[in-house]
């Protein structure tokens, strides 16, 4: 939690949204769990996040996500930032998740926008409000991703929470409307912390003046991930633009189908997952998809200035030795 006093500092880069690990007959996994993030950690990744889309909280208990939020901050310590997700369709459960996060020594709360009801912007300004003064202490993102949840957040809400709440600090933006990244800075001022959530979006955000990115891709790639944001902070323009379009096959792999199936089917071929299993209603990555995957994560990994350095730490050591042409090819 050393981060948390000041969040627009420290809350930058390459915020890896790991996925929640379960075991084939679908009990969470919170060993698994741990391991990925010392992986992540280990490869550069400047923060970790727990319980987005990506890591298929709609599908797990309350209890179930403490516990994985408990486990991730064990591993993590202060060492990186740490925002796990907490919001929920309810307002009481993402109070309590909310509420543990602060206390597990989360840096901040990632909180969506409540999906299915479709709330007006009068509804989601009383919803965040609401949980901004349960946990005045705690920094709260907004999660907007509309493609998931139905509802939009405008920038104006965002800007009037603001106003009204200074825990408010930041927005993940997960819309592929790019003029809306600029609206939220323009309406919310340009201190406010924006994320990117779509990959191909993470780049370009940071010359609007984004703090930085929540991408899928690093699940895989977390290194070059880390160091597109990198080479970009240091000025390395070209480098960063090179790493963007080196992982676009890889930003293809990860929603061949439903993320997260496609990214699990990945990291258990890899060994950094002892199961692929995703819960209900998603389903595991099918016979066709691991055809498509394969041919991507070959072509991707080739296509990185220096593809070794992303399998270089995988608990399956053999793979270090391997080039990118004998990773996992259709069979």
């Amino acid at each position: 939690m050393r981060f948390r006093s000041d969040p627009a500092k420290h809350i930058r880069g390459s915020i890896a949204p790991v996925v929640t690990p379960f075991a084939d007959d679908g009990a969470l996994d919170t060993g698994g769990l741990a391991a990925l993030i010392r992986w992540q950690l280990e490869s550069g990744s400047h923060g970790i996040s727990l319980g987005g889309s990506t890591g298929e909280p709609s599908a797990q208990t309350v209890a179930e996500r403490i516990q994985a939020m408990d486990a991730a901050a064990a591993v993590i310590g202060d060492r990186v930032p740490f925002l796990p997700g907490t919001g929920s369709a309810k307002l009481d459960e993402t109070l309590e998740l909310t509420a543990h996060a602060q206390a597990a020594g989360a840096d901040a709360a990632l909180v969506i926008t409540p999906y299915y009801a479709r709330p007006t912007q009068d509804g989601l300004f009383q919803w965040y409000a609401t949980v901004a003064r349960h946990t005045p202490d705690l920094p709260i993102f907004i999660y907007n991703v509309p493609s998931r949840t139905a509802v939009d957040i405008a920038p104006e809400t965002v800007a009037r929470l603001r106003r009204h709440h200074p825990n408010v600090v930041g927005v993940k933006e997960t819309t592929k409307d790019f003029e809306h990244f600029s609206r939220v800075l323009h309406a919310a001022g340009r201190d406010t912390i924006v994320l990117s959530g779509i990959e191909l979006l993470c780049l370009p955000l940071l010359a609007l003046g984004g703090n930085g990115f929540v991408s899928a891709t690093a699940n895989i790639a977390p290194s070059a991930t880390a160091r597109m944001y990198q080479h970009w902070l240091d000025g390395e323009h070209e480098q960063a633009r090179e790493l963007h379009y080196g992982l676009h096959p890889l930003v293809d792999l990860t929603f061949t189908e439903t993320n997260p199936a496609p990214v699990k089917w990945v990291l258990r071929q890899a060994g950094l997952l002892r199961s692929a299993h995703v819960r209900p209603p998603l389903a595991a990555l099918s016979d066709a998809g691991a055809q498509r995957v394969a041919a991507l994560l070959k072509e991707g990994l080739s296509a990185l200035s220096d593809p070794v350095s992303e399998v270089a730490l995988w608990p399956d050591r053999h793979l270090a030795a391997r080039t990118s042409s004998a990773l996992p090819t259709p069979s």
